[in-house]
């Protein structure tokens, strides 16, 4: 999923940064708002650490391009979506600067397809999913993980629709799309499993700090009437 330098050409790459500093910067200002406070905040953290290490695990998929775990969904269901590409953000930046994972010119691409269209679209998915399932906890990892599975192919295929846009690499449109849909797909089912698993742990100890049921399921509220509060 990382993008290389030399990818998509520089007009492309341009926009792709100037859309991903404006989303960060509104993600900034949202998640002091509403979503850090002193229980969240450490939580960051450690979903940061979790998603840089699960990124760092990079495997070939063919057409010049890689794949790998991206962990947006469940940040964003965790911690809220503006605090989850916040994340994504500052893993991508150490990614891109310290390890050469992903492209220096290309960060802003990186950092709009996963931290902003991976996180935005599982959140969506999973607020979606919350409102259509049974109204008890049960269904909150049922919800991150069909989340978790939409969001990675919605970001390859964002790729894909930047390539053809201002694709720079010498490779078929049709062969780098059909490459990333399949592969990513599958991908998708992995990081919903891993989702509904890490979320339904949590769920199970501490309900309270998954911050995307909040509010939501009368369970919840029953067990933690402080946080609705």
């Amino acid at each position: 999923m990382h993008v290389p330098d030399g990818f998509l050409d520089a007009t492309t790459s341009l926009g792709t940064a100037a859309v991903a500093t404006g989303v960060v910067a509104l993600s900034l200002g949202r998640a002091a708002r509403r979503e850090l406070d002193d229980r969240s905040a450490p939580l960051a953290g450690l979903v940061a650490v979790f998603v840089f290490a699960a990124q760092m695990l990079n495997f070939p998929v063919g057409a010049g391009t890689s794949g790998h775990l991206v962990g947006a969904a469940l940040a964003a269901v965790l911690v809220g979506p503006a605090t989850a590409t916040l994340c994504l953000t500052v893993v991508l930046a150490v990614q891109a600067f310290l390890f050469a994972d992903g492209g220096v010119t290309a960060l802003g691409t990186n950092v709009l397809l996963m931290g902003v269209v991976a996180v935005w679209v599982g959140h969506g998915v999973f607020r979606g999913s919350l409102a259509l399932l049974p109204r008890r906890l049960a269904s909150v990892p049922v919800a991150a993980g069909l989340g978790a599975f939409a969001s990675v192919p919605a970001a390859a295929m964002a790729f894909v629709g930047l390539y053809a846009v201002g694709g720079a690499a010498p490779i078929p449109l049709g062969t780098l799309a059909a490459t990333m849909g399949g592969w990513h797909v599958l991908i998708g089912l992995g990081e919903a499993a891993i989702s509904l698993l890490a979320v339904s742990s949590i769920v199970a100890a501490r309900p309270d700090l998954v911050r995307g049921a909040r509010g939501h399921l009368p369970a919840l509220a029953l067990h933690t009437p402080e946080v609705v509060a």
